[in-house]
Protein backbone atom coordinates (compact mmCIF):
# COMPACT_ATOMS: atom_id res chain seq x y z
CA UNK A 1 0.00 0.00 0.00
CA UNK A 2 1.20 3.50 -0.78
CA UNK A 3 1.34 5.99 2.07
CA UNK A 4 -2.16 7.30 2.83
CA UNK A 5 -3.16 10.83 1.84
CA UNK A 6 -5.48 11.41 4.80
CA UNK A 7 -6.49 10.11 8.22
CA UNK A 8 -10.04 10.42 9.58
CA UNK A 9 -10.48 9.92 13.33
CA UNK A 10 -13.70 9.48 15.28
CA UNK A 11 -14.30 9.36 19.03
CA UNK A 12 -16.79 10.20 21.74
CA UNK A 13 -16.77 9.46 25.49
CA UNK A 14 -13.16 9.57 26.70
CA UNK A 15 -12.10 10.87 23.32
CA UNK A 16 -10.38 14.09 24.37
CA UNK A 17 -7.78 12.20 26.40
CA UNK A 18 -7.47 9.65 23.60
CA UNK A 19 -6.93 12.36 21.02
CA UNK A 20 -4.33 14.08 23.18
CA UNK A 21 -2.38 10.82 23.37
CA UNK A 22 -2.73 10.03 19.68
CA UNK A 23 -2.00 13.53 18.34
CA UNK A 24 0.90 13.94 20.76
CA UNK A 25 2.45 10.76 19.40
CA UNK A 26 2.30 11.66 15.72
CA UNK A 27 5.51 12.54 13.92
CA UNK A 28 5.68 16.29 13.22
CA UNK A 29 6.84 15.48 9.67
CA UNK A 30 3.50 13.92 8.66
CA UNK A 31 2.12 15.43 5.47
CA UNK A 32 -1.32 13.82 5.65
CA UNK A 33 -4.49 15.79 6.28
CA UNK A 34 -6.01 14.63 9.57
CA UNK A 35 -9.74 15.16 10.03
CA UNK A 36 -11.27 14.55 13.46
CA UNK A 37 -14.86 14.16 14.59
CA UNK A 38 -15.15 14.17 18.36
CA UNK A 39 -18.67 14.31 19.75
CA UNK A 40 -18.70 17.68 21.44
CA UNK A 41 -21.25 20.03 22.87
CA UNK A 42 -21.48 23.68 21.94
CA UNK A 43 -19.66 24.47 25.17
CA UNK A 44 -16.54 22.58 24.06
CA UNK A 45 -15.24 25.44 21.92
CA UNK A 46 -11.83 25.17 23.57
CA UNK A 47 -11.24 21.68 22.15
CA UNK A 48 -8.89 23.04 19.47
CA UNK A 49 -6.80 24.86 22.07
CA UNK A 50 -6.61 21.80 24.33
CA UNK A 51 -5.63 19.46 21.50
CA UNK A 52 -3.31 22.03 19.98
CA UNK A 53 -1.21 22.06 23.13
CA UNK A 54 -0.81 18.26 22.94
CA UNK A 55 -0.43 17.87 19.18
CA UNK A 56 2.78 17.81 17.18
CA UNK A 57 0.81 19.26 14.23
CA UNK A 58 -1.31 22.44 13.99
CA UNK A 59 -4.94 21.96 15.08
CA UNK A 60 -7.92 24.07 14.02
CA UNK A 61 -11.65 23.88 13.43
CA UNK A 62 -12.58 23.20 9.83
CA UNK A 63 -14.27 26.10 8.03
CA UNK A 64 -16.88 25.98 5.25
CA UNK A 65 -15.30 25.85 1.75
CA UNK A 66 -11.77 25.76 3.21
CA UNK A 67 -9.38 23.68 1.11
CA UNK A 68 -8.00 20.64 2.92
CA UNK A 69 -4.27 21.15 3.56
CA UNK A 70 -1.65 18.56 4.35
CA UNK A 71 0.01 18.37 7.75
CA UNK A 72 -2.94 19.96 9.58
CA UNK A 73 -5.40 18.46 12.09
CA UNK A 74 -8.94 19.67 11.36
CA UNK A 75 -11.76 19.36 13.89
CA UNK A 76 -15.45 19.08 13.12
CA UNK A 77 -16.90 22.22 14.73
CA UNK A 78 -19.50 21.87 17.49
CA UNK A 79 -23.04 21.72 16.18
CA UNK A 80 -22.14 20.92 12.55
CA UNK A 81 -21.57 17.80 10.51
CA UNK A 82 -18.23 18.00 8.70
CA UNK A 83 -17.98 16.69 5.15
CA UNK A 84 -15.06 16.44 2.76
CA UNK A 85 -16.11 17.21 -0.80
CA UNK A 86 -14.53 15.60 -3.85
CA UNK A 87 -12.79 18.88 -4.70
CA UNK A 88 -10.99 18.56 -1.33
CA UNK A 89 -12.83 21.39 0.37
CA UNK A 90 -14.80 21.17 3.59
CA UNK A 91 -18.55 21.55 3.84
CA UNK A 92 -20.48 22.10 7.07
CA UNK A 93 -24.04 20.94 7.56
CA UNK A 94 -26.63 21.64 10.25
CA UNK A 95 -28.75 18.68 9.09
CA UNK A 96 -30.41 16.46 11.68
CA UNK A 97 -28.31 14.52 14.13
CA UNK A 98 -27.02 11.13 12.97
CA UNK A 99 -26.59 8.49 15.69
CA UNK A 100 -27.71 11.18 18.17
CA UNK A 101 -24.73 13.34 17.25
CA UNK A 102 -23.89 16.47 15.32
CA UNK A 103 -21.09 16.33 14.35
CA UNK A 104 -21.45 12.68 13.37
CA UNK A 105 -18.51 10.39 12.71
CA UNK A 106 -20.51 8.44 10.11
CA UNK A 107 -21.20 11.61 8.11
CA UNK A 108 -17.50 12.54 8.10
CA UNK A 109 -16.29 9.01 7.33
CA UNK A 110 -18.75 8.50 4.44
CA UNK A 111 -17.72 11.73 2.74
CA UNK A 112 -14.01 11.19 3.43
CA UNK A 113 -14.23 7.66 2.00
CA UNK A 114 -15.73 9.03 -1.22
CA UNK A 115 -13.10 11.77 -1.44
CA UNK A 116 -9.95 9.80 -0.64
CA UNK A 117 -10.98 6.18 -1.33
CA UNK A 118 -8.02 3.79 -0.95
CA UNK A 119 -5.69 6.51 0.33
CA UNK A 120 -7.68 7.04 3.56
CA UNK A 121 -7.09 5.56 6.99
CA UNK A 122 -10.12 5.59 9.29
CA UNK A 123 -9.52 5.44 13.04
CA UNK A 124 -12.14 4.72 15.71
CA UNK A 125 -11.27 5.47 19.32
CA UNK A 126 -13.22 5.25 22.57
CA UNK A 127 -16.92 6.11 22.60
CA UNK A 128 -20.28 5.10 24.04
CA UNK A 129 -22.41 4.53 20.93
CA UNK A 130 -22.18 3.03 17.43
CA UNK A 131 -21.44 6.23 15.49
CA UNK A 132 -18.61 5.61 13.05
CA UNK A 133 -19.25 1.89 12.52
CA UNK A 134 -21.10 2.30 9.20
CA UNK A 135 -18.65 4.97 8.07
CA UNK A 136 -15.67 2.73 8.81
CA UNK A 137 -17.34 -0.06 6.83
CA UNK A 138 -17.65 2.38 3.89
CA UNK A 139 -13.97 3.33 4.16
CA UNK A 140 -13.01 -0.35 3.89
CA UNK A 141 -15.48 -0.95 1.02
CA UNK A 142 -13.72 1.77 -0.98
CA UNK A 143 -10.26 0.36 -0.31
CA UNK A 144 -9.23 2.41 2.71
CA UNK A 145 -7.72 1.06 5.89
CA UNK A 146 -9.43 0.68 9.28
CA UNK A 147 -7.70 1.11 12.64
CA UNK A 148 -9.73 0.51 15.80
CA UNK A 149 -8.75 1.02 19.41
CA UNK A 150 -8.95 -2.31 21.23
CA UNK A 151 -12.26 -2.23 23.12
CA UNK A 152 -10.61 -3.57 26.30
CA UNK A 153 -8.24 -0.58 26.19
CA UNK A 154 -10.97 2.05 25.60
CA UNK A 155 -12.50 4.18 28.34
CA UNK A 156 -15.87 3.53 26.64
CA UNK A 157 -15.67 0.28 24.62
CA UNK A 158 -19.06 0.45 22.83
CA UNK A 159 -17.88 2.51 19.85
CA UNK A 160 -14.77 0.48 18.99
CA UNK A 161 -16.70 -2.76 19.49
CA UNK A 162 -19.51 -1.57 17.19
CA UNK A 163 -16.89 -0.64 14.57
CA UNK A 164 -15.28 -4.08 14.80
CA UNK A 165 -18.68 -5.78 14.56
CA UNK A 166 -19.76 -3.74 11.50
CA UNK A 167 -16.50 -3.26 9.62
CA UNK A 168 -13.74 -5.36 11.12
CA UNK A 169 -10.31 -3.76 11.18
CA UNK A 170 -6.95 -3.94 9.51
CA UNK A 171 -5.46 -3.15 12.93
CA UNK A 172 -7.04 -3.39 16.39
CA UNK A 173 -4.58 -1.93 18.90
CA UNK A 174 -4.27 -0.29 22.29
CA UNK A 175 -4.34 3.51 22.08
CA UNK A 176 -0.61 3.76 22.83
CA UNK A 177 0.20 1.78 19.67
CA UNK A 178 -1.98 3.74 17.21
CA UNK A 179 0.23 6.82 16.70
CA UNK A 180 3.36 4.69 16.08
CA UNK A 181 1.38 2.65 13.52
CA UNK A 182 0.16 5.80 11.76
CA UNK A 183 3.71 7.19 11.70
CA UNK A 184 4.93 3.95 10.14
CA UNK A 185 2.17 3.89 7.52
CA UNK A 186 2.47 7.57 6.65
CA UNK A 187 6.24 7.92 6.55
CA UNK A 188 6.86 4.67 4.66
Amino acid sequence: MNAPTAIAIGCSAGGVDGLMTLLGGLDARLQQAIVVCCHRSDTMDILGDVLGRASTLPVRDAVEREPVCQGVVYLAPAGYHLLVERDMQFALSADARVNYARPSIDVLFHSAAEAWRQSLVGVILTGANADGAAGLRRIRQLGGMAVVQAPADAEAPAMPQAALDAAGADYCLPLSDIAPLLNQLCLA
